[in-house]
């Protein structure tokens, strides 16, 4: 699972204590890999959240790396830190055999509550390296359904409450069509607001397009 936070690695490292908060790994700007928790031991960095068979203890099921973003996640991320993070990646994909499906970032996990790894976030180039998937719109027309609710639970998000499938919709913009996605300058207020709560694509041509594409991509 892939977050970020608005710190470098000694900030973070300081903010995880005091928070009696972990990672496995923390990505700095520079590239810079450091190791918090071994991966065979459970890390404290996904909380509540849910993301297609798992719906509870995340922690149990995932290596947590967090990136250094001053913009969390907003503004795109330094050439070294994701060539860093396609190598901590493939090796960890590697050894643990985790399907594309299971690559995931934060917000997708726990939409409600969190905004990270942030719509700048380089999804796309990572699948072009191996890493997760994207989508191909002319998939899009092979999809089983054109509803919205049912496309997002499909690939994974959590869509059970009024409010989870509210925030998906957001989570599933910031990394799918991030040009939806506004920009908070104000980093703090993002963090407490992490979707607006109008947030409603269903009736969105364009959006449901996408949904059925991604949704084909996850079912392959």
């Amino acid at each position: 699972m892939y977050h970020c936070s608005a710190q470098n690695t000694v900030g973070m490292l300081d903010i995880l204590k005091k928070t009696e908060l972990s990672c496995h790994y923390i990505i700095d700007l520079d590239g810079t890999i450091t190791q918090v928790v071994a991966e065979e031991k459970r890390a404290w960095h996904g909380g509540l959240g849910y993301w297609r068979e798992i719906k509870e203890d995340v922690n149990s099921h995932s290596i947590g790396i967090e990136l250094c973003s001053p913009s969390l996640g907003q503004e795109p991320y330094s050439q070294k830190q994701i060539n860093s993070l396609i190598r901590l990646s493939r090796d960890i994909i590697s050894r643990y055999h985790i399907t594309p499906q299971n690559i995931i970032g934060h917000s997708d996990f726990a939409p409600t509550r969190k905004a990270d790894p942030g719509k700048a976030f380089p999804w796309q180039y990572l699948a072009k390296q191996g890493i997760g998937l994207w989508y191909d719109l002319s998939f899009a027309a092979t999809a089983p359904t054109a509803n919205l609710k049912e496309l997002l639970a499909g690939i994974g998000y959590d869509t059970r409450t009024p409010e989870a499938y509210t925030a998906s919709q957001y989570a599933f913009a910031r990394r799918f069509l991030p040009h939806l996605v506004t920009t908070v300058d104000d980093i703090q207020y993002l963090v407490d607001n992490v979707y607006p709560p109008q947030t409603d694509f269903s009736t969105d041509e364009t959006f449901i397009l996408t949904a059925q594409a991604v949704y084909m991509r996850f079912q392959a």
